[in-house]
């Protein structure tokens, strides 16, 4: 069992940066590739952006790519998201999601995880 506990959220204007940390405790955090979701208000869970056990790979989101940055420190157990620029279409819960993964690859797929966190609020205003 991993157990995933975001942070970092807030109201932020647009423009603005904001850093999220997602915090993991349980088995080897090495060994889970991890994303980050985002589901605003009416609106379908939308991938944001991923990152493999190694950091070695990373892929986003078309609307999110030049601006935000996935990253992970496995010492600490924990993997972020650097986004910057941040536009009001930005606002969404985000929630991080970890996968055990074999291959140092991405997954882009809700349904490719196996644990998700709680999720932390954005919100960006004009």
């Amino acid at each position: 069992q991993v157990q995933l506990v975001e942070s970092g959220g807030g109201l932020v204007q647009a423009g603005g940066s904001l850093r999220l940390s997602c915090a993991t405790s349980g088995r080897t955090f090495s060994m889970y590739a991890m994303a980050w979701f985002r589901q605003a208000p009416g609106k379908e869970r939308e991938f944001v952006a991923a990152i493999s056990w190694s950091g070695g790979v990373t892929s986003y989101s078309a609307s999110v790519k030049g601006r935000f940055t996935i990253s992970r420190d496995n010492a600490k157990s924990t993997v972020y998201l650097q986004m910057n620029s941040l536009k009001p279409e930005d606002t969404a819960v985000y929630s991080c999601a970890a996968k055990y993964a074999r291959y140092p690859r991405t997954y882009s797929e809700g349904g490719d995880y196996d644990y998700w966190g709680q999720g932390t609020q954005v919100t960006v205003s004009s």
